[in-house]
């Protein structure tokens, strides 16, 4: 059947073969576990946490804190569809992230309130007469 020419030659069919053995082979492969992405996730949230973001930010941080478990849970598994793990990791990286820049606006915008309310003081201050003190003024 296969040399009168309706059909694959023998080396033809053990090229198809090998090639949907391997297709068959990859598709069935787990997935890396994003070792680098959940490493990238959790610095985020420890430099995070050293900011300050826990009384800041404690939304964010327990967001990124919440996908970097779900991240590991399902690359040690395996569960989940293929990717899965380093999307969450990289969201993770992305919360912590966020979390640690809304504890430095933070920080600043009260800094900023601080130096306002030196610039008030100093003012009053410069605006008092030259011999009138605060113990003698009216």
């Amino acid at each position: 059947m296969f040399r009168n020419g309706h059909g694959l030659n023998g080396r033809a069919a053990a090229t198809w073969l090998a090639l949907a053995c391997t297709a068959l082979l990859a598709g069935c492969a787990s997935t890396p576990v994003p070792s680098e992405q959940l490493a990238v996730a959790a610095s985020a949230i420890e430099q995070a946490e050293k900011a300050g973001a826990a009384q800041s930010a404690p939304t964010e941080l327990a967001l990124a804190r919440e996908k970097v478990a779900r991240a590991r849970s399902e690359a040690e598994s395996h569960s989940g569809k293929p990717g899965d793990s380093q999307r969450l990791a990289e969201q993770a990286t992305a919360d912590a992230q966020l979390a640690q820049a809304k504890t430095q606006a933070a920080k600043a915008d009260k800094s900023v309130a601080e130096l306002e309310e030196s610039l008030r003081a100093l003012r009053e201050e410069a605006q008092r007469p030259a011999n009138q003190t605060p113990e003698n003024s009216p």
